[in-house]
């Protein structure tokens, strides 16, 4: 296949004939994020209207091949653990500057912790990390927060976090519709909520909180104010949260109603979290133009 340049606005999936393995470029990360699909069926309990996974074309297998995710992570790590992935097409595409391996992460076209593999999949990942001997490649999970009460995916957090895994939880609103309209489920605000302190009390946490404006509209301070509330009631609660991502788009929504929030205003949402006295980075979104690549990203 003809390879693309890997750059902030293109996370698409595709990496030789690979199923579960990928790799962005990642803006939080400023280098190079090793991408894991559990979800290569698309299917996900969540529907955000500015997700970049086109759910109206079929998707792949559902189940996990282990094996396969096994062999396609072990030919990756093994270029980065000899130094010669940036000599590979479309890794040889990336600007200089942004020429490192940051982290191994869960995301992917659905939510990871809803496949029966994510265990597994821990298991497998920390093994090859060692194997490797490469501790410094850090282990993310990116996850909005509604099955952590499973005893199964519970037991998988605590061998993540054993391994240092942190996990990135969604927390995009602070009112319930909100939250429906801006993550697309009828599941409810509370569950994440509760999944939310959970983590926090548990395992390690950021804060990953993407804002949009719908058909020309953003989040109004009200909103923003209820938003913080949500925050603070984690921490009442005794919780610790490493740190608080406020982000925009930055590529282009399956849903057209989708836009970004300018960046004065995210620096203003950032202000009122970290008046909480907790670490904030802004990530200003950018325009995703019309060849950006229609998927989801951890970016």
């Amino acid at each position: 296949m003809r390879h693309r340049t890997l750059d902030f606005r293109d996370h698409r999936r595709e990496l030789d004939d690979n199923r579960h393995v990928y790799a962005v470029i990642s803006r939080r990360a400023g280098g190079l994020s090793i991408g894991l699909n559990l979800n290569a069926d698309k299917v996900c309990n969540f529907d955000c209207p500015y997700c970049q996974v086109d759910r109206r074309s079929p998707g792949g297998p559902r189940e996990v091949d282990l094996e396969r995710l096994e062999a396609e992570l072990s030919h990756l790590l093994g270029l980065v653990r000899s130094g010669t992935l940036w000599q590979v097409p479309p890794f040889d595409t990336a600007a200089p500057a942004l020429r490192q391996v940051y982290d191994i992460a869960w995301a992917g076209d659905g939510e990871p912790t809803s496949s029966s593999a994510f265990g597994d999949s821990v298991d497998l990942v920390v093994a090859l990390r060692e194997r490797f001997e490469l501790p410094a490649v850090r282990l993310h999970l990116l996850s909005n927060a509604t099955l952590f009460q499973r005893p199964a995916v519970a037991q998988a957090l605590d061998r993540f976090t054993a391994a240092g895994g942190v996990i990135w939880g969604k927390l995009d609103a602070g009112t319930e519709p909100w939250f429906h309209l801006v993550d697309g489920t009828r599941l409810p605000f509370q569950r994440v909520l509760d999944n939310l302190a959970l983590a926090s009390t548990r395992w390690r946490l950021v804060l990953q909180c993407l804002f949009i404006s719908w058909q020309g509209q953003g989040p109004s301070d009200e909103e923003i104010t209820a938003w913080v509330g949500r925050i603070e009631a984690l921490l009442a609660q005794g919780g610790r949260i490493e740190e608080v991502q406020i982000t925009s788009i930055a590529r282009r929504p399956a849903q057209r109603s989708v836009g970004l929030v300018e960046t004065a205003r995210l620096e203003e949402i950032a202000a009122r979290a970290a008046a909480l006295g907790l670490r904030v980075r802004v990530f200003p979104g950018l325009d995703p133009g019309p060849d950006a690549g229609p998927d989801r990203a951890q970016g």
